[in-house]
């Protein structure tokens, strides 16, 4: 067993500073550390457990949970629509608040609502899966998708408070908690050679918090650094640019990846050492993650040509030497077609 306690970090962006909390039991104290004596519209999806969203609505002074259906399909403009609707027969204010209880749909899609009610209102998310609780519930990043192009229309909005809860993790399936470390160790890849190694060592399990606190430590520093994307902050889209692809293509829907197992996969051919794309591999496979497929190379290229990273015929991509660094490269989109090919691995 870890000996890790849980704890706080702080992201520091001068007035749009916020906790973020990383302890067990916390979202039955959520009051504790955020003011809920307001209208506060509880957002999850129907594959969230609903003790969860009704857990945060107890502690509320008014609330109303609105619950969309499961899955990326719900990061849409019409399930966006939906929500306002409801925010608005509700009757919030612009002193009211959004909160998010569940993975990364639910937090972009509850962030993206929260950032244009109003013109914007408060906004705390509440991150209950792997995934969202090591990456995606900090930054400030929300946004749905449009005509198959992934969070091409968003906003940025830094939450007010980001609460990671490990004990409700215990309710994913293992599948489900492997898609969330594939992040951690992209993250330990660009910025944390220890993470990887714990990855290494095998103990991802046993290590659970330790693990998330590293990530989200590494996120932080990035984003303080970068809030806009305008330079470092884009190492977080190492494995993203080919898995994006991968993960849009219809070619490969019948295998129903993940979107942290299609960001393993396009990390791969950004590793420059064939001795550490072994090493990444072996944990890849110790976490049943994929190393390997097979897809429409023409496919796979057009969705990175509408990539929204792509400009003006070109595209940043992140490579990675050795566990903890990274470097950013310029290239043009053409050149992707060697890279991709018809596979990886």
């Amino acid at each position: 067993m870890s000996d890790f306690i849980g704890t706080k970090l702080t992201m520091n962006l001068g007035e749009r500073s916020y906790d973020i909390i990383v302890k067990r039991g916390s979202l039955e104290n959520l009051y504790q550390f955020a003011r809920l004596d307001r209208r506060v519209a509880v957002v999850t999806d129907s594959g969230v457990p609903a003790q969860y969203a009704q857990m945060v609505a107890d502690q509320c002074k008014d609330a109303t949970i609105i619950t969309v259906p499961q899955g990326e399909a719900s990061k849409s403009f019409k399930i966006l629509e939906t929500v306002l609707r409801q925010m608005l027969d509700f009757g919030m204010g612009r002193g009211d608040l959004v909160v998010a209880v569940g993975g990364g749909v639910v937090g972009d899609l509850a962030g993206f609502a929260a950032s244009i009610y109003m013109r914007g209102i408060d906004f705390i998310n509440c991150p209950t899966t792997t995934l969202a609780q090591v990456d995606s519930s900090i930054g400030g990043k929300t946004a749905v998708n449009l005509a198959g192009t992934k969070n091409i229309v968003g906003a940025f909005l830094q939450p007010c408070l980001v609460v990671a809860d490990p004990d409700t993790l215990a309710t994913l399936p293992p599948r489900h908690v492997a898609n969330g470390l594939a992040e951690a160790v992209k993250t330990g890849l660009i910025g944390d050679a220890a993470l990887f190694e714990l990855f290494e060592k095998g103990g991802a399990q046993q290590s659970v918090e330790e693990i998330l606190y590293r990530s989200l430590a590494v996120k932080k520093a990035i984003v303080e650094a970068d809030e806009r994307e305008a330079g470092c902050r884009a190492a977080l889209n190492f494995g993203h640019t080919i898995g994006h692809a991968i993960e849009a293509s219809r070619g490969l829907a019948r295998r129903q990846l993940y979107h942290g197992e299609c960001v393993a996969l396009g990390t791969l051919p950004m590793l420059e050492s064939p001795a550490v794309r072994a090493r990444v591999r072996r944990v890849y496979r110790a976490l049943g993650l994929p190393v390997r497929i097979r897809y429409d190379g023409d496919e796979i290229y057009s969705h990175l040509v509408h990539d929204k990273k792509a400009a003006n015929g070109a595209i940043t991509l992140v490579k990675v030497k050795q566990p903890g660094s990274y470097r950013l490269e310029r290239v043009p989109v053409e050149a992707l077609r060697a890279v991709i090919g018809e596979g990886i691995g």
